[in-house]
């Protein structure tokens, strides 16, 4: 399946606001994030899916395509070819998918500096976001601590990149009200909402956050600007997305406070928050019925072994019908399906064994525990 979607565009933030949930619409223009996406009014797309009646929504964790580092250094020895860093049946199942997402850790561009005194800084060549399109990625997260890594110069640059590529973002932008900006798609009659914001950092702050007048990140620290942000998309969409860069990292065990946070965003109006940062696996745990995938781990991000894997989602009118675990290994500079059914099982098992309240079977569907899905609680078509 060769994916795309076509922007519809606004022309004031009214408009985007405005909009009924779920209600049905057509309007046409050019291609590429356009119209007032700069100023924080959102973006709307237009999706084809693969099945009449269900959205399947996938998520992936970190990725970096920035120069210097051993996954780069691969990436050019293998023809600057990502399908030989990212496993074609991996970037099958990927383009399976009728959205995909990815957490964009790093900076497109050529100008700028590294920031003073912060150990790791990631630039990467506006070329290589042309990747992102080669992998399936829909749309990006850029509330992360490492997009403005080079200063504002380069973090422009990345917006701007993203923008010329037509791939969406979220949790960044040149002022507060883009940063803040909601993307949405539209698919099978339903309004899909994609918010972002990053937790981190948490002490030291080298990441700028936005402001009225000043590019940056939306942060959610303090969550109450975030927050309102979630109870705008619940009211203008039939489902909505939390993406958050939180945690600690190397810790395989969610904390407190991104329990805390997971928690108020569902309270808002999230229906399913997926959570990057630890660069490993972190459980998962349902809140009112709700799931939070505390982290993904690195999908594409450096040489070291990792269990990674994509988390998937199919939801309907009624909600999420099934959430799957996809089960992928990051190891010496590429990144692969798992295929051996003993091992799996493994990650099955160990992905349960750091969740909370959440069950995973033999194929990898994740349920809350004690809750039985019956047949006559299957999708049923538009």
């Amino acid at each position: 399946m060769v994916k795309g979607f076509l922007p519809l565009f606004l022309i004031a933030a009214y408009l985007v606001y405005g909009l009924p949930a779920g209600q049905g619409f057509s309007v046409t223009g050019g291609t590429g994030a356009q119209g007032n996406s700069r100023h924080g009014a959102g973006e709307i797309y237009e999706k084809e899916t693969v099945s009449p009646d269900k959205v399947t929504l996938s998520f992936a964790g970190d990725i970096s395509f920035a120069e210097g580092y051993a996954n780069m250094g691969y990436y050019h020895r293998h023809g600057d070819d990502i399908s030989q860093c990212v496993a074609p049946e991996l970037i099958a199942r990927m383009d399976g998918a009728d959205i995909m997402m990815v957490n964009n850790e790093f900076a497109y561009s050529k100008r700028g500096a590294p920031l003073a005194g912060k150990t790791f800084t990631f630039r990467a060549s506006p070329e290589t976001a042309g990747n992102l399109g080669k992998l399936s990625v829909d749309i990006v997260s850029l509330a992360n601590n490492h997009v403005y890594d080079y200063g504002e110069e380069a973090f422009l640059d990345t917006l701007d990149t993203l923008e010329q590529y037509n791939i969406p973002y979220v949790g960044a932008g040149r002022n507060r009200e883009e940063a803040k900006k909601i993307v949405y798609f539209c698919a099978n009659g339903m309004k899909i909402a994609y918010v972002g914001a990053t937790q981190v950092e948490r002490s030291y702050v080298f990441t700028k956050e936005a402001t009225d007048t000043a590019p940056g990140v939306l942060r959610t620290y303090d969550p109450e600007v975030f927050l309102e942000v979630i109870q705008k998309a619940k009211e203008t969409s039939d489902f909505v997305v939390v993406y958050v860069h939180w945690g600690t990292e190397g810790s395989s065990r969610f904390e407190e406070d991104q329990q805390l946070l997971g928690h108020q965003y569902i309270d808002a109006g999230a229906d399913l928050v997926i959570g990057d940062h630890p660069h490993c696996l972190q459980g998962v745990e349902y809140y009112k019925g709700a799931p939070i995938f505390y982290s993904l781990g690195n999908f594409w991000f450096n040489s070291k072994t990792q269990s990674t894997g994509l988390a998937e989602v199919d939801i309907s009118s009624k909600g999420i019908q099934e959430f799957r675990f996809v089960p992928c290994l990051q190891h010496g500079c590429r990144t692969d399906l798992v295929g051996d059914p003993a091992k799996k099982q493994q990650m099955f098992y160990y992905l349960e064994s750091i969740s909370a309240n959440a069950e995973i079977d033999e194929n990898g569907v994740i349920r809350e525990k004690g809750v039985v899905k019956h047949a006559k609680e299957e999708a049923k078509p538009f």
